[in-house]
């Protein structure tokens, strides 16, 4: 193997196969999932539903509980979602597109602080605090908490959040020896920057939308 796979891959060399396959299949029906959203479909939930189950299993095993805790919240979130963008009214849809009022941002300030004092206690409570990985998991898991909130409402500035998140998620996971994982991180933030475009362009030029 060339030093520059072994670099990336070598972290797997102590994985059970399982768990890479898992991986994988974790990481592909993410990228679908945030390809959906960018293109403003409802196909965004149920394929992140199916990505979300996979990562609370892994994140437990792998001890980053604020990322667990937020997969867990996507996964009951996207429920919510998958209804709320579902809602029609003689083939019109009920909750398109819209941009964040400011009453909505104090709103979303709050939940963020909320997040960072629950998964705060999460780590403490389970005596989690071994290295920097955990306050940064902390972190990202608040803002990613709202960026999901945000995309439920259909929200523009959810992709903000997402992109911030993304970016401080690189890092996160390839030092946890996560490649894969990392990877999906930088596809995100291109996708999600690409996102943003694409519903702000919708945003001030109202088109159809498709349900999929």
């Amino acid at each position: 193997m060339s030093p520059v796979f072994e670099f990336l891959l070598g972290q797997y060399s102590g994985y059970a196969t399982a768990d890479i396959v898992l991986e994988v299949c974790g990481v592909i029906f993410g990228l679908l999932s945030v390809w959906y959203a960018k293109k403003n479909t409802i196909w965004v939930y149920p394929t992140g539903m199916v990505s979300t189950a996979i990562f609370v299993y892994l994140l437990l095993k792998w001890s980053l509980l604020g990322d667990m805790i937020i997969n867990a919240y996507y996964f009951i979130m996207s429920a919510y979602g998958w209804y709320y963008w579902s809602k029609k009214e003689e083939e019109v849809i009920v909750h398109p597109i819209t941009a964040t009022t400011s009453k909505e941002f104090k709103t979303a300030a709050v939940l963020f602080l909320a997040s960072l004092l629950f998964v705060f206690c999460v780590y403490q409570a389970f005596d989690k605090w071994v290295d920097w990985t955990a306050y940064v998991d902390t972190f990202t898991t608040a803002i990613f908490f709202v960026g999901m909130g945000m995309m439920a409402r259909r929200k523009l500035e959810h992709w903000l959040f997402w992109i911030v998140g993304d970016i401080i998620s690189v890092p996160l996971y390839f030092y946890k020896g996560l490649f894969l994982t990392s990877l999906q991180y930088v596809i995100f933030t291109l996708i999600a920057i690409y996102g943003y475009r694409s519903w702000k362009k919708t945003l001030d030029k109202p088109t159809p939308i498709s349900l999929g």
